[in-house]
């Protein structure tokens, strides 16, 4: 939706990072091939050729040349899956005849791009990202992913790609449809989506029943349109299309702000590969302000219903 959107979203558990342990031995390698090198007069050409390997190897994500990008495939328009392939969508590696398209491919492809490799989504649960990208398994997450204190003690966070924020929905003829502070609230059955922001910021609001969390975005959608739940947290940026689709849902317009909501969009790599980061950053840096916008809206007007 954090989210994210997902997004600005706080994970509750992480693996041991199993990436870090190997670089960081390489990295002793070297520091240890350093020291008789200051000893020894004809080692120097040696010393500089280990630190080219070094700098080769670090400057690599994966095999160098697909870059498997994590993301749930379902979390538009972050991410979502088609059947069809396009301009604008990356294989999913681990889903037959399927392709990923939405925000996150888009940024991946710029990024894969400047990395000089072919992008392939690997399609994961949210929760499990994290994981899958320690296990080698993927080498970067695109997934409406935010940089999170938690987070960081397990994997390195690029600059955002664009940023959302947390908003509140429910049916325009729901007796909270009024409500602008965060006691009229009171009694309500409020839902968001698990292992995110929007799970965790229902604790600012006393007095309500927070719901058990919907697995995905659809199942928290779909609560409020069945009555299951009286209000549910989404995207800001998401809200004009699903107001589209819901003609009977309503934004509420609060005067209560929950704290620490905004939710950067963040890539997320091992810990340990700075020359990495740096590439993805100044790849991101490329894209301009109007460029994200543009492609949110067109992620926007392409996400299915």
């Amino acid at each position: 939706m954090t989210t994210p959107q997902h997004h600005g979203v706080s994970r509750r558990s992480f693996l041991k990072l199993s990436g870090l342990t190997a670089l960081s031995v390489g990295g002793m390698t070297f520091l240890a091939a350093c020291g008789p090198a200051a000893q020894d007069g004809g080692s120097a050409a040696t010393t500089s050729a280990a630190s080219g390997t070094a700098s080769a190897a670090s400057a690599t994500l994966g095999d160098g040349k697909t870059l498997r990008v994590g993301m749930e495939a379902a979390y538009a328009p972050y991410n979502w899956q088609v059947s069809e392939e396009s301009e604008y969508t990356i294989p999913i590696e681990n889903v037959s005849g399927a392709y990923a398209d939405g925000y996150d491919v888009q940024a991946a492809k710029v990024i894969a791009k400047a990395l000089g490799m072919e992008p392939v989504a690997v399609k994961s649960d949210f929760g499990a990202l994290i994981d899958a990208l320690n296990n080698g398994q993927i080498d970067i997450v695109c997934a409406g992913m935010s940089t999170t204190d938690e987070r960081k003690q397990s994997a390195d966070f690029s600059d955002s790609y664009i940023d959302d924020d947390i908003v509140m929905i429910t049916k325009k003829d729901s007796k909270f449809a009024s409500a602008t502070t965060f006691a009229d609230l009171k009694g309500a059955s409020v839902m968001g989506q698990a292992d995110t922001m929007y799970d965790d910021v229902i604790a600012q609001i006393p007095d309500v029943n927070h719901m058990t969390p919907g697995k995905t975005v659809p199942t928290v959608v779909e609560s409020l349109n069945s009555g299951t739940s009286d209000v549910i947290t989404y995207s800001m940026l998401s809200v004009p299309k699903l107001l589209e689709s819901y003609p009977d849902f309503v934004e509420l317009q609060m005067s209560d702000k929950f704290e620490g909501s905004v939710m950067p969009d963040n890539a997320a790599i091992a810990k340990g590969q700075d020359d990495i980061l740096k590439k993805i950053n100044d790849a991101i840096a490329t894209i301009s302000a109007d460029e994200r916008q543009q492609m949110w809206n067109e992620c926007m007007d392409r996400q299915p219903a």
